[in-house]
């Protein structure tokens, strides 16, 4: 594997999935069709792609020997010497200094949030991930900011604060997941990899991720009945049952496939969440875009 397909592996990819986050303002606060305001989160999704790159570089650069502990992350271009420190550390710079330039040359408030992220997971990558409960909650403070990236870009008028609500759940109820998968993955090496890993245990984790499940669900019911500035037909009650889906299908893959590792690989191979989640979003643009068209 050369350097440059080592470096662009090591900057996730797979994982810029995660900033489709920042579309949510533009799309729940109607303005979807707005070409100046879906170019602007389109740039705001660029940066973090941008930024979040420099991150994964980061966090592979400080978890180099844990990572060769792992039976799966042991085969990170970093973990094993296919990619250079050296040059990791150049392109990380490189990366951070683009996205910031980047989204700040957007919106400066933008700039702002971008420069929030980064410096969250900064914290995170060498402190923040070795507090119990805290490391996941820093985990969902990160796709709080990349929503809260797409309301400044598009400056909402209709942006329901529910929303921060299901997104800080949704992210918790994956963390929680994941970081389940690697316990019953690594079994007694898991403190190895990762040494907050010691601080949890199947059962307790069972216990916080069922909590959150069945708070995303009432929170984000709650939200299609109850935010100003949904359609008063109330027919966004009507995603209710794809949200449930997703989440009983990851909970599926969690406890009975034993996957939960790499959620955004779960999206991309696993037929039926992925599904569940374009049909949840088709049915959103259907009742917010093309029925009050025709009424």
């Amino acid at each position: 594997m050369g350097w440059t397909r080592a470096l662009f592996k090591t900057m996730r990819p797979r994982q810029w999935t995660k900033n489709v986050f920042v579309f949510a303002a533009l799309i729940f606060d109607g303005k979807l069709m707005e070409t100046p305001l879906f170019l602007r989160t389109l740039a705001a999704f660029l940066w973090f792609c941008v930024i979040s790159s420099a991150v994964y570089i980061i966090n592979d650069l400080a978890d180099i020997e844990k990572d060769r502990a792992h039976p799966d992350k042991r085969r990170r271009p970093l973990a094993s010497g296919q990619l250079s420190p050296r040059v990791a550390v150049i392109a990380a710079v490189t990366l951070a200094a683009i996205g910031l330039v980047g989204a700040f040359a957007t919106s400066v408030v933008l700039g702002e949030v971008v420069l929030g992220y980064l410096l969250l997971n900064l914290a995170y990558s060498f402190y923040l991930k070795n507090i119990v409960i805290v490391d996941v909650m820093s985990i969902a403070a990160g796709f709080v900011l990349r929503v809260l990236a797409g309301v400044v870009v598009v400056q909402v008028e209709r942006f329901s604060p529910w929303l921060y609500m299901c997104t800080t759940l949704l992210a918790l109820f994956v963390g929680l997941g994941k970081r389940r998968h690697e316990i019953t993955l690594l079994a007694e090496n898991a403190n190895v990899h990762r040494p907050i890993l010691d601080h949890y245990t199947v059962a307790f984790l069972d216990q916080l991720i069922s909590l959150v499940t069945g708070t995303t669900v009432i929170a984000y019911s709650l939200y299609t009945f109850s935010a100003p500035n949904l359609p008063p037909n109330h027919l966004m009650m009507l995603t209710i049952p794809f949200v449930l889906y997703a989440l009983f299908r990851y909970l599926y893959l969690i406890h009975v496939r034993g996957l939960g590792g790499a959620p955004d690989e779960l999206l991309l191979q696993d037929i039926p969440f992925l599904l569940s989640v374009l049909l949840w979003g088709a049915t959103v643009v259907v009742i917010l875009y093309i029925i009050p068209r025709q009424l």
